[in-house]
């Protein structure tokens, strides 16, 4: 498939004209991991976004992060993204360290990475782009929020039940 296949149908680039997906394109590079491969870890700088052209990514968090008290707890896998999906959005917006590892569920899971500054470049040159993907972005991460909102509210429920 094609790169500017795989970027239409990326949720960050929805509704994106054909010079914007070229523009895109042109700062992607593919990287290729195999099953079990940490791609990203929790806890370090942030400074790409990754999108999924095959394979499968598990989003994992490391309760024991936040103290020591915690070691009883294993990394628990919170998500699994597909072709299509992005990771590495919140660092886009404001350099933090990044919130979750990523680990490749697959062999052969191919990402196409685009550094930040590139891509805020492409932002600064061009307004309409700039507007597209941070809107795009920002209702992406509304949706991932929203559906975490969701789980806490079933892991609060479940814990709150009469035993």
């Amino acid at each position: 498939m094609s790169l500017l296949n795989i970027l239409r149908q990326v949720d960050i680039f929805y509704e994106f004209p054909q010079e914007h997906l070229s523009k895109i394109a042109e700062v992607c590079h593919e990287v290729t991991y195999q099953k079990g491969e940490i791609i990203v870890q929790e806890n370090t700088p942030s400074n790409e976004l990754y999108i999924i052209a095959e394979g499968t990514v598990e989003i994992i968090l490391d309760p024991r992060l936040l103290s020591a008290q915690s070691s009883l707890v294993e990394p628990s896998t919170i998500a699994t993204l597909w072709p299509g999906q992005t990771f590495g959005e919140i660092g886009l917006v404001d350099r933090g360290m990044r919130s979750a590892s990523a680990r490749s569920a697959v062999d052969g899971t191919l990402l196409l990475a685009i550094g930040r500054d590139e891509l805020l470049h492409l932002c600064d040159a061009d307004h309409s782009f700039g507007y597209m993907l941070m809107r795009n972005i920002a209702s992406d991460l509304a949706f991932k929020i929203r559906n975490t909102d969701l789980l806490l509210r079933e892991r609060l429920l479940w814990e709150a039940r009469p035993r």
